[in-house]
C-alpha cells in the first residue's frame, strides 16, 4: 500500500505491485510520524520508508532499491540506528514478528521485529530464558549481531554464541539461510560483524534452562562513589562466572515515577546477577556488603528471569542520546580514580558504567564467529540525553568520561556500544576485531555488496 501525498516514482510503482505491507513517502504526515526509533537524537530523512510485513517484503525492496540507485538503511527497534540520509530507502523490519519457542530443542525462532521482552515472556513458561541485553525493549535480532552482552553474560557467554541459523536477504535481494552447515562463511560474518552482510527477518537462537536468579543492585549516594568502586573493584578480582556484574553513576532525574530516594538524586550502583545455588550468591554478596558503606537501598532478591530487566532499569521510552564506549585490559586503582573525578555529582553525563566481563565471555564458541573483545577484562559505557533536551556539551561530556580511561583501554569497542558511527568507533572496532578478523570481515563486505546496497558506514572503510 502507498501512503503518499506525491506522485508514485518508478521506485514505489515496482514495490507497490509487491509488497504485503506500507510504503511512506516525505510530504505525507504518517511518513514524518514513523522515522523515529529509540534514540531520538538519529534524524533520518529517506527518500522513501517502507514498513514490511514479510520476508518477501524485505526481498523485494532490497531488490527494487538496487535497480534505482539507492541505498537500504534497516531499523526495527532503532536502539542503534544510524541516519539514513536522501538516497536510502529506510526499511523497517519491526512488523516481522513471528515467534515459535520450541521446549524440546530449546530454541526459539524470532522474526526481525521481535523484543526481547517478548521471548522472555514466551520462553519462562517451560523454564527457559532468552540471553537478553540490559533492557529486554531492545530487538533481539540488531542486538545480537553484534555479539550482545547481557546481565549473565559471564555466566553463559554472548548472545551470538547461541545463533543458531540466521534467514536474511543478501544484498542483491537473495533469501538465504546461514547456519554452521549452510552459507557458513556469513554466518561467521553476520554473528558479532553487524548487519553489514544482509538484513535479517529471522533468526534462531538456543535458549537456556533458567527460571530465577538471585539478582538486583545496591544503590548509594555518589559521595560515596570512590569507596564504593574501589570496593568492588577488589571484590571482583576473583569472582566465579556464576557472577555478572557492574557498577554505575547516575545522575536521575525528578522523575515522580522513581523511587523518592533515587529522584533527582546522584547516585551510584552495583548491579549484580548470581547463576546457581542461592548460598554462593549469599556468600559472595556478604563479602561484597562488609566491604561497602551503607546502601540507600538494597534490591537484591530472587526473582524469575523474566525480570531481569529490572537489575539495570533501563528508560523503555524513547529518548535523544549521544553514546559511547570502550574496552579495558584492567582496572587498577588508579582507573577508578580517573573514572571518579570524570563522573563528580552534578556530571552532565546520565550514565557512567564499567562493566566486569571475562568469564565465558573468554571462550571461543563451537562454531566460530567475528564477535570482538572477548580478551578485554572490563567494558566502560557513558551516555546522555543529546540536543536542545541534554547538556549543552552532551557529546564531549561523553567523549571525556570514556577516553578517562583510556590510559587502561585496549583501543577497542563492542559493535553495540562503539556509539556515533564516525572515525573514532571505526578504529575501536577494527582494533576490537584485530587485523585478521577485520579483514576477512572487509572482504566478505566486498563479495556480498560491491556496490554498497546496505548503506555504508565509517566503520566498513576500507583497511
Amino acid at each position: 500500500m502507498i501512503t503518499t501525498s506525491q506522485p508514485a516514482d518508478p521506485l514505489v510503482r515496482v514495490l507497490s505491485r509487491a509488497l504485503d505491507g506500507e510504503i511512506r513517502l516525505p510530504g505525507d504526515p504518517a511518513f514524518h510520524a514513523a522515522l523515529p526509533g529509540y534514540n531520538l537524537a538519529v534524524q533520518h530523512a529517506p527518500a522513501a520508508l517502507v514498513l514490511a510485513a514479510s520476508a518477501d517484503d524485505v526481498a523485494h525492496t532490497v531488490r527494487a532499491a538496487r535497480a534505482a540507485g539507492l541505498a537500504v538503511a534497516v531499523r526495527a527497534t532503532g536502539h542503534g540506528a544510524a541516519p539514513a540520509g536522501p538516497g536510502t530507502v529506510l526499511l523497517d523490519t519491526s512488523g516481522l514478528q513471528d515467534l515459535a519457542v520450541d521446549p524440546a530443542a530449546r530454541t526459539v525462532r524470532v522474526g526481525a521485529g521481535v523484543r526481547w521482552r517478548q521471548v522472555l515472556d514466551a520462553a519462562a513458561p517451560h523454564g527457559l530464558a532468552g540471553l537478553c541485553g540490559s533492557s529486554p525493549d531492545v530487538g533481539v535480532v540488531g542486538y545480537t549481531l553484534g555479539g550482545g552482552t547481557g546481565p549473565v553474560a559471564r555466566t553463559f557467554g554472548f548472545t551470538a554464541d547461541h545463533v543458531e541459523s540466521v534467514e536474511l536477504v543478501t544484498p542483491d535481494g537473495r533469501q538465504v539461510v546461514a547456519s554452521a552447515d549452510e552459507n557458513a562463511e556469513l554466518f561467521w560474518a553476520v554473528r558479532g560483524g553487524g548487519a553489514a552482510f544482509g538484513v535479517v527477518t529471522a533468526m534462531t537462537l538456543a535458549l537456556v534452562e533458567l527460571r530465577t536468579v538471585r539478582a538486583g543492585a545496591l544503590w548509594f549516594d555518589a559521595a560515596e562513589a570512590a569507596p564504593v568502586l574501589h570496593a568492588w573493584r577488589g571484590w571482583v578480582a576473583d569472582l566465579p562466572e556464576s557472577v555478572t556484574t557492574s557498577v554505575a553513576r547516575l545522575e536521575l532525574p525528578p522523575d515522580p515515577s522513581l523511587p523518592p530516594f533515587l529522584a533527582g538524586r546522584s547516585v551510584v550502583t552495583v548491579r549484580f546477577a548470581h547463576v546457581g545455588p542461592a548460598l554462593e550468591a549469599d556468600a559472595l554478596l556478604a563479602e561484597l556488603r562488609e566491604a561497602l558503606p551503607a546502601p540507600l537501598a538494597d534490591t537484591v532478591e530472587d526473582m524469575p528471569y523474566r525480570r531481569i530487566g529490572e537489575v539495570h532499569a533501563d528508560p523503555p521510552e524513547p529518548l535523544p542520546l549521544t553514546e559511547r564506549g570502550a574496552l579495558l585490559v584492567g582496572l587498577p586503582a588508579s582507573a577508578v580514580d580517573a573514572f571518579c573525578a570524570a563522573t563528580p555529582p552534578g556530571s552532565p553525563v546520565m550514565l557512567a558504567e564499567i562493566r566486569l566481563l571475562g568469564g565465558a565471555l573468554r571462550r571461543t564458541p563451537t562454531v566460530p564467529s567475528a564477535v570482538a573483545g572477548r580478551d578485554a577484562a572490563f567494558s566502560v559505557f557513558a551516555a546522555t540525553v543529546a540536543g536542545p533536551a541534554g547538556p549543552p556539551d552532551a557529546e564531549d561530556a561523553v567523549r571525556r568520561t570514556v577516553e578517562a580511561l583510556a590510559p587502561w583501554g585496549t583501543g577497542g569497542s563492542f559493535v553495540n556500544l562503539a556509539g556515533p558511527r564516525d572515525a573514532t568507533s571505526s578504529a575501536a572496532l577494527r582494533t576490537a576485531w584485530g587485523p585478521e578478523t577485520y579483514a576477512r570481515l572487509v572482504a566478505l563486505r566486498r563479495a556480498y555488496d560491491p556496490d554498497g546496497v546496505l548503506a555504508p558506514s565509517a566503520r566498513w572503510d576500507a583497511v
